[in-house]
């Protein structure tokens, strides 16, 4: 029997990244980036209740460059997904659909997410 070669499905590479995959596949990262967070938050405060030693060491992660940026990364991510969660919400009104307004929303998401951010960091 004589095999026909199938063609392959085209692969991501060979398309454009798109506002709205992007955002998608962001706000699945963040949460995924938040349950982690979450851990970090939980393990801080049972350290806390722990011995002084653990405490220190906690601290020190946290004030060091590593824990800032966590934190920070943390912190936006936190803004960004409620954010989008606050699109999706919209959507589910059934507004904001066209493909204006998504892309439009998309970037205002974005930006209002920076601003957040920067306000929890500056104040």
């Amino acid at each position: 029997m004589n095999k026909k070669i199938k063609p392959l499905s085209p692969h991501l590479s060979i398309y454009k990244p798109q506002i709205t995959s992007i955002m998608s596949i962001s706000h699945r990262l963040s949460g995924i980036f938040q349950s982690f967070g979450n851990v970090m938050i939980f393990m801080f405060f049972i350290l806390i209740l722990a011995e002084e030693k653990f405490y220190n060491l906690a601290m020190f992660f946290f004030n060091s460059y590593l824990g800032i940026v966590f934190t920070f990364l943390y912190i936006f991510s936190l803004c960004y997904h409620i954010c989008n969660g606050i699109r999706h919400l919209v959507w589910d009104l059934g507004y904001g659909f066209e493909l204006k307004n998504v892309y439009i929303s998309g970037y205002a998401t974005i930006a209002i997410a920076l601003i957040l951010n920067t306000l929890v960091w500056v104040l």
